[in-house]
C-alpha cells in the first residue's frame, strides 16, 4: 500500500556489498568536516559528491520512500516542539482543560511556529507505580479520546503530532501484546502522525510494516544518529549533540538524502546558535525544547529571533533546501562569514552565518551576475543593487552577532508577484531581532502552597508530639533530569543515579504527627462522614470494591488518592500534611538516622512484599519518635508542593514496595533513606493517583 517501503536488513546489505565489484565507500561521521582552507573546498565538494554516488549505489538506494506523497510532510518539518504533557501551558489543572492554544500561540510568537510537536508523557514519572508507558497516554485527562482532541486541535493548525516510545520500559505492567501493537493502538486511537524513538537509532522491520497498515505516512524519528541503511524507513532523525567547528560541517544524512529531515538539539545548552547555524547551512530543522522533563531551560531572546528569521525562509523556499543542486560552502569576502548556495527553478539562494559575536557589515559575497536577475536580502527584507568587480556582482549586507543572512536572485517572474509581501514580513521580523542573551523566567520563584486554616479538635489520638527545634538538616536528591526543588537546573546533569547532597536549616514547629500513614479504614470513615467525592474521579480509590476497602486490607495505607484528596481528609480531621522537613525529622530524629530504625537497611523493619502491607506490620521499623511505616511500604506525599508558570510538583518521601528495574530512567523505588526527596511532577488527579503513594498527617500545636 502507499507508504510501504522495503526494509534492507544487515545480512542483505552484506550480500550486496560482497557482490559489489567496487570497494565500499568511505566512512563519514554524522557531520562531514570540511577543510579550513577555502581553496580546498571545490575539491572537497567533488569528493563528497562522489562518495554520495558510491554510497547510494552500494546499497542500491533509490530514495523511493521519500518520493511517496504520504511522507512529504516529514521533509517540511523544520521545527519540532518537544512538549512535556505536565506543562501548565499544556493542561490547566484549575479549569480541568487542555490549553493547546497557549502552546500554539507561544510557539508562533517566540519561534515562528511549530511544524510538529512531540507529546512526551511518561518519563521522569514512570517507575513510581506499575503503570507502563502506554498507560500514561491512556490516563491523560479525558483518556485517549481527550488526547485525540488535542491531536485534532494541532492538526487544525497544520501541526503534525508525534507520540514517543520508550524501549527501555521493560519491567512495569506488561501488555498482553508486543510493544509495537500497543503503539499501533495509541497511534490509531489518537490519529498521531509519527513515533519518536527514545534512546533508539531505528525501529525494527515490523514497526514500518505495521504502521503502514494503519494509515499512510506515519513517520519514524530516532533520537540517536541514524545510519545510512535505515534512511529508507526513517524519514527523520535527531542531530543530537553534533559537534560544531569554525567551518560549518555538512550533515552526512542530509547530504546523502536531501529529503531526510534532521533536528538539531542540545537540550541543556543556553546558547543554541551553533545548532541554528548547522541547521541553516544544511537546510535542516530544529528541536525546540524548553521544558526539559520538569526543568525550564529557556531559549534566549537572540536565539528565538534567529529561529523566527529562519523559519519563514525555509518554508517559502523549501524546494531549494531539498534540491540536488546544493553547494555547501562558497567563498565569502569576510573571514568568519560562511555561505552555502542552493539552486532550484532558476532561482539561486545563499544561506549565510556570522560566527562573530559582533555585527558584520559590508561586502559579503561575490557572485556571478545572471542576465535579467534581480537580487534581494531576504533577512533585511529589501532589494539589493549589486556592485561590480572584475565581472562579478558584489552583494553587501549586515549580519547581526551570531545570526544569519540570506540573499536570493532570479527573474522577477520566477521570484513571484508575492515576493513584495514576503519582504515586508521579513522586514518586520528583522526589526524584532534581539541581542538579549538573558533568559527571562529562567529562575522562577516556586512558592510552597499553604494549607487551609485548620480546625483543632482536642486530644492527639494515634499521634506523637514533636517539640519545636531548628536543626541543620541534610537531604538528598538522586541525580535525575527532572532536577530538584526548582524548575531551574542549578546543578549540572549527570551522572544519573548519584546522590546530590544538600544542607539546610530546618525549622520544625511544635506539632504532633500521625504514628502511621492514613489507612483505608480511616479514609473510608471520612467518606462515610462527609460524602466526599472529587470532581475528577478517574483512578480515585481504584483499588476499592463497591466503594469499600478491599477485604483484609483495611489497615493498609490508603492509596490512589492525590494531594487534594489527602488535604480534604486532613482538613476533616483538623490536621494537615507534613512538610518534607517535618516528615524527615519525624523519621530521623535528632541523630538524623539513615533509616527510621537506624543506619542500616534491615529486612525485619520494612515491607518486602509486592504489594502494600498493614501500617503496623513492622514495629521494629519505628522511628525515634515512634512513627511506623515510614520506609518501603508506600511513598508519602508531603505538603511541600511547588508551582511556577510551567511546572507543578510535590515532594515524596520514604520509598515504596514497588521497584521498577532494568533501566536507569525509572524513578528509583523500593525502600529509600529518610533524607531522600523525590520530585513528583503533577498533572491532574487521574494521573497523580498512584497505587504506591499514600500520606500521613500532622497537627500544629501551640
Amino acid at each position: 500500500m502507499m507508504g510501504s517501503v522495503p526494509f534492507i536488513d544487515i545480512n542483505t546489505l552484506r550480500e550486496i556489498r560482497n557482490q559489489s565489484p567496487t570497494p565500499p565507500p568511505k566512512k563519514y561521521g554524522n557531520v562531514i568536516e570540511p577543510p579550513e582552507d577555502s581553496a580546498s573546498w571545490p575539491e572537497f565538494i567533488k569528493e563528497i559528491q562522489q562518495w554520495r554516488e558510491l554510497a547510494r549505489k552500494d546499497i542500491k538506494y533509490t530514495g523511493a520512500s521519500y518520493q511517496d506523497s504520504a511522507f512529504q510532510w516529514a521533509n517540511r518539518n523544520y521545527t519540532c516542539g518537544f512538549l512535556m504533557m505536565y506543562d501548565l501551558e499544556f493542561y490547566d489543572p484549575k479549569s480541568g482543560k487542555y490549553t493547546i492554544h497557549k502552546i500554539i500561540e507561544r510557539g508562533i510568537k517566540e519561534f515562528g511556529g511549530y511544524d510538529s510537536v512531540v507529546l512526551w508523557h511518561a518519563y521522569p514519572r514512570i517507575g513510581i507505580d506499575e503503570r507502563n508507558q502506554f498507560d500514561f497516554y491512556r490516563d491523560m485527562p479525558g483518556g485517549l479520546e481527550g488526547v485525540k482532541k488535542v491531536v485534532d486541535e494541532f492538526h487544525e493548525k497544520k501541526i503534525r503530532v508525534f507520540i514517543n516510545y520508550n524501549p527501555w520500559d521493560v519491567s512495569t505492567r506488561r501488555e498482553p501484546k508486543p510493544d509495537i501493537d500497543g503503539l499501533i493502538e495509541i497511534v490509531a486511537a489518537i490519529g498521531a502522525d509519527g513515533i519518536f524513538l527514545d534512546t533508539m537509532k531505528n525501529a525494527s522491520e515490523d514497526f514500518r510494516e505495521k504502521l503502514d497498515k494503519v494509515k499512510p505516512g506515519i513517520a519514524l524519528e530516532g533520537e540517536l544518529a541514524a545510519e545510512l541503511e535505515i534512511l529508507p524507513t526513517h524519514h527523520l532523525s535527531w542531530a543530537q549533540w553534533f559537534g560544531d567547528k569554525y567551518v560549518p560541517g555538512i550533515l552526512r544524512n542530509k547530504w546523502y538524502e536531501r529529503k531526510h529531515m534532521q533536528h538539531q538539539i542540545m537540550r541543556w545548552n543556553r546558547d543554541h546558535t551553533s545548532e541554528l547555524h548547522l541547521a541553516w547551512m544544511n537546510g535542516s530543522g530544529m528541536m525546540i525544547w524548553e521544558n526539559v522533563f520538569g526543568q525550564w531551560i529557556a531559549w534566549s531572546e537572540r536565539d528565538k529571533s534567529i529561529m523566527r528569521t529562519m523559519l519563514p525562509i525555509q518554508h517559502r523556499y523549501h524546494q531549494h533546501f531539498i534540491s540536488e543542486d546544493w553547494t555547501p560552502l562558497v567563498d565569502t569576502e569576510i573571514d568568519g562569514i560562511f555561505a552555502g548556495l542552493w539552486k532550484s527553478n532558476g532561482i539561486r539562494l545563499w544561506t549565510l552565518i556570522n560566527r562573530h559575536e559582533r555585527e558584520i557589515s559590508g561586502e559579503l559575497l561575490k557572485v556571478t551576475l545572471s542576465q535579467g536577475h534581480v537580487y534581494f536580502d531576504l533577512v533585511a527584507g529589501r532589494e539589493l543593487v549589486p556592485g561590480e568587480s572584475n565581472g562579478l556582482g558584489i552583494l553587501k549586507g549586515t549580519i547581526a552577532p551570531r545570526s544569519i543572512g540570506c540573499f536570493i536572485s532570479g527573474t522577477r517572474k520566477d521570484l513571484g508577484n508575492d515576493l513584495v509581501d514576503f519582504l515586508t514580513i521579513m522586514s518586520n521580523i528583522k526589526g524584532g531581532y534581539n541581542t538579549e542573551l538573558d533568559f527571562p523566567g529562567m529562575k522562577p520563584i516556586l512558592k510552597a502552597v499553604k494549607p487551609t486554616v485548620l480546625n483543632k479538635p482536642a486530644g492527639l489520638p494515634g499521634m506523637v508530639e514533636i517539640k519545636p527545634v531548628t536543626i541543620a538538616q541534610t537531604f538528598e536528591f538522586m541525580t535525575r533530569e527532572c532536577g530538584t526543588l526548582t524548575s531551574y537546573p542549578e546543578l549540572s546533569v549527570g551522572p544519573l543515579g548519584k546522590p546530590l547532597i544538600f544542607q539546610r536549616a530546618a525549622h520544625i514547629p511544635h506539632l504532633a504527627i500521625d504514628v502511621t500513614p492514613v489507612t483505608n479504614k480511616q479514609y473510608y470513615a471520612f467518606i462515610q462522614a462527609t460524602g466526599y467525592r472529587p470532581a475528577e474521579k478517574r483512578n480515585f480509590l481504584k483499588h476499592w470494591h463497591d466503594g469499600k476497602p478491599p477485604s483484609g486490607k483495611e489497615n493498609h495505607p490508603v492509596v490512589h488518592v492525590d494531594l487534594d484528596d489527602a488535604r480534604a481528609y486532613a482538613f476533616w480531621t483538623g490536621k494537615r500534611l507534613a512538610t518534607e522537613t517535618e516528615w524527615q525529622f519525624a523519621a530521623q530524629g535528632y541523630e538524623q538516622l539513615t533509616y527510621p530504625w537506624g543506619k542500616e537497611l534491615k529486612d525485619n523493619c520494612y515491607n518486602k512484599e509486592n504489594e502494600t502491607t498493614a501500617v503496623d506490620a513492622f514495629p521494629l521499623g519505628k522511628s525515634p519518635f515512634g512513627c511506623l511505616d515510614m520506609c518501603g511500604n508506600t511513598w508519602e506525599m508531603t505538603e511541600s508542593e511547588y508551582a511556577d508558570r510551567y511546572n507543578r510538583f510535590c515532594i515524596l518521601k520514604g520509598g515504596s514496595y514497588y521497584n521498577a528495574t532494568g533501566s536507569i530512567w525509572y524513578t528509583a523505588g523500593g525502600p529509600q533513606p529518610s533524607a531522600v526527596a523525590t520530585k513528583f511532577l503533577m498533572l491532574y488527579p487521574g494521573m497523580d493517583r498512584c497505587s504506591t503513594i499514600g500520606f500521613r498527617c500532622v497537627k500544629d500545636l501551640a
